[in-house]
């Protein structure tokens, strides 16, 4: 039964398809039901988030406390266009709010606002992962890059859509085919070697099998933790409590951070089938891929492909006429960087605010519905399919002794092609710049690992780009984010954005992340306009070293972790104006 309306324009018939095709689910279905909803009217009314409360049982204090959690679920009416602009720290430096203001002023709006005619609402976002094509923006739903402030009208009326984007280097395992062929065409995929690993796990490898391959090739996670691949399937295939779960990690939201976009927008298939061998080592039927809210085009390219590998038996029931039986859900995040840590991300796929959990119990045992699960991010699944078909002993052959393979690693800011590039582990640091056509002006500084990373100075060109490597010299390889940052640039202001990105991304579950981030981010506006006293200086230092060691889950461990690279490297930068 839907819930009464006091308002006589809103028409709650239309929520009726939106309630029949989640009615019964359970609170799980929370999320993807209220973004339906939202397709629907805009926004979500009082009456609807009551209707969809009941039809789920969920008690409509929750519904609300998940509406109020993630950014892009609203309460009030927005445009029929959200004009989302980035001001990530890439951006910022081009020109990311001159084209917020640019394109505010052209509409008569200020950030946040919707137009009077209800057309457009334009708003500012902390990032896209649209880094290779800075400044950038959503149009509604399309990706659209190099924006200038001179003429808004011209990409607000008539988007074009940006490309998939420079994809290089060598040896190309794991991006081959990004770039090469439509993403969706399954025929192309399997004429590329695509479902061969598959095919060849099902025919001729026991799960334990498939387990010992990973094991032995060292793969570790790319996503920036980097645990034993291996290791955390055997943990969970040696739990006895079922059913399984796969998840893939989708939710890629960290500044400067690109891959796992384009892997998802080039070569959908390539994760797929990454998932589904990891559900048939560790005994699971059932898959889910989170994909942040801010990749409708990735959301859009990966439900085809799992449409279209369903259809053609390699998802579903009775894989290639085998007994193992597996399917991928799609499920979609909403504006909250928190999701990108994998307990968080299992509470949103739940049905709750997207909160880190206490751990242990760990993922393995206690994951996805309390259930053993395996959490991957695409670039780890990736590369499954290729060290099952080509083997343990070639993946090894790549790379360095203790850091196997190849990597893709995000190049952008100062450098003339920014891109992703797929490199031996090892490779030197000014090598992969060189790769990206080298830098464009004098370099100042290097942030690696993103966001969360730390810097490096132009000193360090010689860095080997491995684990082992990076951690000799003190600096996190992270997801492989590698931004150049020349002389042109006010390093303070690329430090005040990090600021005010882990300030606005902060969950507000544990003190020291919620407290420290503000705080951070007050010290550094002092910071970046020259009057900061000493003692917030070492003030500033006190909160990142707080967040670091007291705070639940890695967002606010590494939160202030640039910041203090930099004090580190160059305090004269965080001297006040008049001590210059």
């Amino acid at each position: 039964m839907l819930a009464p309306t006091t308002d006589p324009t809103l028409d709650l018939t239309r929520l009726a398809p939106v309630l029949e095709r989640f009615a019964g689910g359970g609170r799980t279905q929370l999320l993807p039901a209220l973004l339906a909803a939202q397709k629907i009217y805009g926004y979500l009314p009082e009456p609807v988030a009551a209707a969809i409360g009941q039809a789920l049982e969920v008690p409509l204090a929750e519904v609300h406390g998940v509406i109020g959690f993630y950014t892009m679920l609203y309460t009030a009416p927005t445009g029929r266009e959200i004009i989302r602009i980035c001001t990530s720290p890439r951006c910022v430096q081009l020109g990311g709010h001159q084209v917020l203001q640019a394109v505010c002023d052209y509409l008569g709006v200020a950030p946040g606002e919707t137009t009077p005619d209800g057309a457009y609402m334009v708003e500012a976002v902390p990032c896209l992962c649209l880094c290779d094509s800075a400044p950038a923006g959503l149009v509604d739903e399309t990706p659209v890059g190099h924006l200038t402030p001179d003429n808004p009208a011209g990409w607000l009326h008539q988007p074009q859509p940006l490309p998939l984007g420079i994809v290089g280097g060598e040896p190309r395992w794991l991006s081959a085919r990004c770039g090469q062929m439509a993403p969706t065409d399954l025929d192309e995929f399997q004429a590329q070697h695509g479902f061969q690993a598959l095919r060849q796990a099902l025919s001729s490898m026991t799960p334990a099998g498939v387990i010992e391959a990973v094991k032995a090739s060292g793969l570790v996670g790319r996503g920036g933790a980097a645990f034993p691949t291996g290791l955390k399937w055997e943990l969970a295939a040696n739990t006895p409590a079922g059913p399984r779960y796969v998840v893939c990690n989708a939710d890629e939201s960290e500044p400067g951070t690109f891959k796992d976009r384009v892997l998802m927008e080039g070569d959908p298939f390539a994760i797929l089938e990454g998932m589904a061998l990891t559900g048939y080592a560790i005994g699971a039927a059932y898959g889910y891929i989170y994909i942040r809210g801010e990749y409708p085009r990735a959301q859009a390219v990966v439900q085809e492909a799992i449409d279209r590998a369903r259809a053609a038996g390699f998802l579903g029931d009775h894989i290639l006429g085998s007994n193992f039986s597996f399917d991928v859900v799609l499920r979609s995040g909403a504006g909250a960087y928190i999701c990108g840590e994998e307990t968080a991300l299992f509470e949103s796929i739940e049905g709750k605010r997207g909160f880190p959990r206490l751990k242990p119990p760990f993922p393995t045992t206690h994951g996805l519905f309390n259930r053993p699960t395996v959490i991957n991010n695409v670039e780890t699944l990736c590369a499954v399919p290729e060290i099952v078909r080509r083997g343990p002993a070639a993946y090894r052959a790549i790379g360095t002794a203790a850091s196997p393979g190849p990597k893709l690693f995000c190049l952008s800011g100062d450098v003339a092609r920014p891109g992703v590039y797929e490199a031996p582990f090892g490779i030197r640091l000014g090598d992969l710049i060189t790769m990206a056509g080298g830098p464009v002006g004098d370099i100042q500084a290097i942030l690696l690992g993103g966001a969360a990373g730390a810097f490096a100075g132009p000193e360090q060109l010689d860095l080997p780009m491995s684990f082992e490597g990076l951690r000799a010299a003190g600096l996190p390889l992270g997801s492989g984010v590698v931004m150049v940052i020349n002389q042109n640039h006010d390093l303070r202001q690329t430090l005040l954005s990090l600021a005010e990105f882990f300030a606005h991304e902060s969950c507000g579950k544990c003190y020291p992340c919620q407290l420290g981030t503000q705080r951070q981010l007050e010290i550094m506006r002092r910071v970046a306009s020259g009057r900061v006293t000493a003692g917030e200086v070492t003030a500033l230092a006190d909160v990142g070293f707080t967040m670091t060691n007291a705070s639940l889950c890695g967002l606010g461990a590494t939160a202030g972790m640039a910041i203090l690279s930099a004090l580190d490297r160059w305090p004269a930068l965080f001297e006040a104006a008049e001590a210059l």
